[in-house]
């Protein structure tokens, strides 16, 4: 491994570029959304809860459809248990969002847990270059894991929206370079 990287040139459209101030005003909402997320978090969890479970009975709708569309063919069954699944979880979420939060954040603290322990160990068995920071990420996902966990389940009313809020302050950040990227063009 020579450790040689080139970058690549990405040709930019004009028409992309004209509408910079676009892309700024939606990283702006986004941020915005993403701070009012992180202090209204428990509106936040119930919020995502909400939007979720409407989407899976949605989908389960559109399931359906497709079920009826296939007819006698082998992925009839498929299609039907799979409208059953998505709307029996999405009325779950939509009548119960307090609960359904909560059961979501101990999966999320035991995939923190898990993650974050196979990533200590995998960045030490392996050692690739750089392996400390794998093991350094390995071992804040294992904290943050403990940390949801231990204040669970009042955590689940908070810990969603939380997480939703800081996911949309750096999407929104993203945009925003985007578009004063853009902006210099």
């Amino acid at each position: 491994m020579t450790g040689n990287i080139q970058a690549i040139e990405i040709q930019i459209p004009h028409e992309v570029v004209q509408y910079w101030g676009w892309f700024l005003v939606f990283g702006i909402g986004l941020l915005a959304l993403g701070i009012a997320a992180v202090v209204r978090s428990v509106l936040a969890t119930v919020a995502t809860m909400l939007f979720f479970g409407w989407l899976l009975v949605l989908a389960s709708g559109i399931e359906i459809a497709q079920a009826v569309l296939v007819g006698h063919w082998a992925g009839f069954f498929h299609h039907l248990l799979a409208a059953i699944l998505f709307g029996i979880v999405g009325l779950m979420l939509v009548t119960r969002p307090v609960i359904s939060a909560e059961a979501l954040t101990i999966f999320m603290a035991l995939f923190f847990l898990i993650g974050g322990l196979f990533q200590l160990i995998a960045s030490i068995a392996v050692a690739q270059p750089g392996w400390g920071w794998q093991a350094a990420d390995g071992i804040i996902t294992f904290i943050l894991g403990i940390l949801v966990l231990a204040q669970w389940p009042v955590s689940g009313l908070w810990v969603i929206g939380l997480f939703v809020g800081i996911d949309l302050i750096f999407y929104g950040g993203a945009w925003i370079a985007l578009a004063l990227r853009l902006r210099t063009m």
